[in-house]
């Protein structure tokens, strides 16, 4: 039996009518973000394609890493509520936030908060910070980080900061002694990428010793808006780490998604991914690429080092 996980990211969904009134909004990084959405991706993408091939895989669940809004308006939070309504509801999809998300400080209510359905741990203790949080899914244990933090005009970096990654150790051991196919959830991966420091996690470091001694069978993140394929020294061998491409792209990217086969035999995790990408004459999605990586069981180890990251394969 084996469970299927989707993942997209990056969808930048078109700036809903009237959201940019009053102008009054754009200001400061806002405004250089406006800019670049003018130059980039004013144009709206139509997501009835992609919403139709996600419902087509017979996916069991469904993972959004970030970076739903451009300019991070309350209208663009409210409207992306509405499109993941659309995608599936909350014990079929989980989110985590993306740097467009957090391109300003908006209130937690009016802005990222707004996804808390999506986002709620499913045993959430009186006064909880909101991540990392904890979903279980048949045998995967999704586990949700922000990297999602305000910036300077200029970065689109990110940062998990202290209590986060005070947080993850024990989770991802709890999750461990269960046995579950532990799936980690972030927007910024925990290496270099395409754009160098400027666009990196500023913590990531820290990030990579953790996964390092405690362990996660998989590592999946979006934000440099190509597949990306990098692993990470773990206790019981390589974590794979995963990113997607943008879902809604425009230009010269192909828009695209990951479709995850998870399945357990008795040497450990077996784990399928396919890159699904939208064909520019038909608008259908089609299988770019196939690969098959076998896990072993997680144990506990101290050590843990970064890989580098590279394109995937396409």
């Amino acid at each position: 039996m084996s469970f299927i996980l989707a993942h997209l990211s990056d969808l930048h969904l078109p700036v809903p009518p009237g959201a940019l009134r009053p102008l009054g909004q754009l200001a400061g990084k806002r405004l250089l973000a406006y800019l670049a959405w003018r130059r980039k991706r004013q144009r709206a993408v139509p997501s009835d394609a992609l919403l139709a091939d996600i419902a087509a895989s017979g996916a069991d669940h469904i993972a959004v890493t970030g970076d739903l809004t451009n300019l991070a308006l309350p209208a663009e939070f409210a409207a992306a509520r509405d499109w993941l309504e659309r995608l599936g509801p909350p014990d079929r999809l989980t989110v985590v936030p993306g740097n467009h998300d957090a391109t300003v400080a908006v209130p937690w209510a009016a802005g990222i908060g707004t996804w808390q359905a999506w986002m709620t741990d499913d045993a959430p203790a009186p006064g909880a910070v909101p991540f990392p949080f904890l979903h279980r899914r048949g045998p995967l244990a999704l586990i949700g980080l922000s990297s999602a933090v305000p910036t300077m005009p200029g970065s689109a970096a990110g940062r998990l900061g202290a209590a986060q990654l005070a947080r993850l150790p024990a989770l991802l051991d709890a999750m461990g002694r269960e046995g579950l196919f532990r799936v980690v959830l972030v927007h910024h991966p925990p290496a270099l990428g395409p754009g160098g420091r400027r666009k990196a996690l500023g913590d990531r470091a820290a990030l990579r010793g953790i996964l390092g001694r405690h362990g996660a069978e998989l590592v999946l993140h979006g934000h440099h808006h190509v597949p990306l394929q990098d692993e990470l020294p773990g206790p019981a061998g390589p974590v794979p780490v995963l990113g997607t491409p943008q879902a809604l792209a425009t230009g010269r990217e192909r828009p695209g998604w990951q479709l995850h086969r998870i399945s357990r035999g008795g040497e450990g995790w077996q784990l399928e991914t396919t890159l699904r990408l939208q064909d520019p004459a038909t608008g259908a999605f089609r299988d770019a690429r196939h690969w098959t990586r076998r896990l072993a069981p997680s144990v506990s180890s101290e050590a843990g080092s970064s890989c580098g990251i590279h394109p995937a394969a396409r």
